[in-house]
C-alpha cells in the first residue's frame, strides 16, 4: 500500500510542479498596456514606442502604448500606480514622474518609492535649452543678457508643471538672476510645437524630440545638460557654461505597479535588455540622441532614489514649490 501511495504523492507533486512552471512560462498570454505619462510626440513617447516594438518581439505579445498626459506626468503615473500588479500594465518612468513632481508638489498622488516596481532603466538622455530663431540671442551668454535686460518679457515652455523641464527652468532663472514666464503644457510635444511656432520663446526639453528641429533650423540650441558635448551640436554643456547644477541628464525606465512578482520582473527585465541590444533598436535610440542603458533592476531602483534625493535638495535650496 505504501508504494502506490508514494507513487500517487509523487505524481501529484510532479503535476503541481509542472502546473506552476506552466503558469510562470505562460506570461504574457495577452496584450500588455504601456502607459506613457505624456502626450504623443515628446521624448517619452518616442522612446516608449521604439522600446515597445522590441518588447513585442521579445515577449510574443503586443505591447500597446497608451498616452496619459497631464500634470507634468503625474496623471499617467497615478494611473499606473493604481493598476493591477499582474504584469499587464507597465509604464515609462521619468525624472519628472519619479523625482521632480514629488519634490515640488506635496499633493503628488503617489509615492515614487513605495507605489512602483522598478524593472530597468532604458536610456539616459541629454537635456537642451533651445529658443525660437526669432529670439535675438545667438548663444547662452547673449540669452542671459537679453533676459536680464527684459525681465518678464520672454517665456519658456515645459512639459508640465512640476516636471523636469519646469524645475530646470526655474533653477536656471534662479542661478542666472533672470525672469521668464513659465508656460506649462501636457507634454513636451505640444510645448515643442508652440516654441517652433514662436508662441513661446524658449524651451527646456530632452534632446531626442528637439534635435530634428535644431538640425532643421526651426530651433536654436544654446546649451545641453550632458556629461560631454554632443556631436553635431556646437553648443557648450551647462557645466562648461558655469551652471553645473543644471547639467543633469534625463532618464526613461520601465516600471510596474508595486508588488509585481519577482518572476515577472525578471522576465520583463531580460526581454527589455535583449530588445535594447538589438542593433536596429539601439541605433534608432542613439540616432534620436539617447544613450542606451539596460542595467540591472537593482541599479535602476537605486538611480530612482538618488534622483529623488537630488531633486528634493534642489527644490529646498531654490525654494521651488508647486503654485499652479
Amino acid at each position: 500500500m505504501k508504494l502506490p501511495t508514494f507513487k500517487l504523492l509523487l505524481t501529484a507533486t510532479l503535476a503541481s510542479a509542472c502546473f506552476a512552471a506552466g503558469a510562470q512560462t505562460k506570461y504574457p498570454d495577452h496584450a500588455i498596456r504601456l502607459i506613457v505619462p505624456f502626450a504623443a510626440g515628446g521624448t517619452t513617447d518616442i522612446v516608449a514606442r521604439i522600446v515597445a516594438e522590441g518588447l513585442t518581439r521579445e515577449l510574443g505579445q503586443p505591447v500597446v502604448v497608451e498616452n496619459r498626459g497631464g500634470g507634468g506626468g503625474s496623471i499617467g503615473a497615478e494611473a499606473l500606480a493604481r493598476a493591477t500588479n499582474d504584469g499587464y500594465t507597465l509604464g515609462i518612468a521619468t525624472v519628472s514622474t519619479m523625482a521632480t513632481n514629488p519634490a515640488t508638489n506635496p499633493a503628488t498622488p503617489y509615492d515614487p518609492i513605495k507605489d512602483f516596481t522598478p524593472i530597468i532603466n532604458l536610456v539616459n538622455v541629454p537635456n537642451v535649452l533651445t529658443v525660437n530663431p526669432k529670439v535675438p540671442a545667438n548663444n547662452l551668454k547673449e540669452f542671459i543678457a537679453l533676459l536680464k535686460a527684459n525681465p518678464g518679457k520672454y517665456s519658456y515652455a515645459s512639459s508640465g508643471t512640476g516636471g523636469i523641464s519646469h524645475l530646470d527652468g526655474e533653477l536656471f532663472k534662479s542661478l542666472t538672476g533672470t525672469d521668464m514666464v513659465h508656460v506649462p503644457y501636457r507634454g513636451s510635444g505640444p510645448a515643442l510645437n508652440d516654441t517652433i511656432a514662436g508662441q513661446v520663446n524658449a524651451q527646456f526639453d530632452n534632446l531626442p524630440s528637439s534635435m530634428p528641429h535644431i538640425q532643421g533650423g526651426k530651433l536654436r540650441a544654446l546649451a545641453v545638460a550632458s556629461s560631454e558635448r554632443i556631436k553635431g551640436l556646437d553648443v557648450p554643456t551647462f557645466a562648461e557654461a558655469g551652471l553645473p547644477a543644471v547639467n543633469n541628464m534625463a532618464w526613461y525606465g520601465l516600471v510596474a505597479p508595486a508588488g509585481l512578482s519577482p518572476e515577472i520582473v525578471t522576465r520583463l527585465h531580460d526581454a527589455a535588455a535583449k530588445a535594447l541590444k538589438d542593433p536596429k533598436v539601439a541605433q534608432r535610440l542613439i540616432d534620436g540622441g539617447s544613450i542606451v542603458d539596460g542595467g540591472s533592476t537593482q541599479a535602476y531602483a537605486e538611480k530612482i532614489k538618488q534622483e529623488l534625493a537630488l531633486r528634493q535638495k534642489i527644490a529646498r535650496d531654490q525654494n521651488i514649490k508647486l503654485t499652479n
